[in-house]
């Protein structure tokens, strides 16, 4: 298969469409939790307040598994994951691997260690997370000193 175009940098890949319905269900959660407490007339002051608390740290929750994203600029690729964001630059990064199964990209780097990019996920919309791996992928070959191994 031929290597994909180079994008314009600075490219940012995320996994829209697990975004999008994350953020949706945690949306109408929040507003269904939210009616609930102000429609049951029995719940007291505090209790409705707990109500929405909680249904504030479910969308919470779906907002934090949103974040992650792969942003990829001249100097280098900063990989937001869940709960950490860490700065590579391109030498750093040997290979980008998406293998079959994997659920998500994985970094090679040059220290020897193998590390998670969550922001390309094949999850729900496979054939858009191959394409960004492979762009990833040749982005790291054109300004990196990685080698893919094909």
């Amino acid at each position: 298969m031929p290597a994909p175009a180079l994008p314009a940098l600075p490219v940012t890949f995320r996994p829209t469409l697990t975004r999008v319905v994350l953020l949706s269900v945690g949306a109408a959660m929040f507003a269904v939790i939210t009616v609930v407490a102000f429609t049951l007339e029995q719940l007291s002051g505090g209790e409705r307040v707990s109500f929405v608390f909680t249904a504030l740290l479910f969308f919470g929750v779906l907002a934090l598994l949103s974040r992650p994203k792969i942003v990829a600029d001249g100097s280098g690729v900063t990989v937001v994951n869940i709960t950490r964001t860490r700065r590579l630059s391109w030498a750093e990064i040997v290979r980008v691997n998406l293998r079959v199964g994997d659920p998500w990209v994985f970094l090679d780097l040059s220290d020897g260690t193998s590390m998670p990019a969550l922001g390309i996920q094949p999850g729900i919309a496979r054939e858009h997370a191959i394409r960004d791996a492979r762009t990833l992928r040749a982005l790291a070959e054109n300004h990196g000193t990685g080698t893919d191994n094909r």
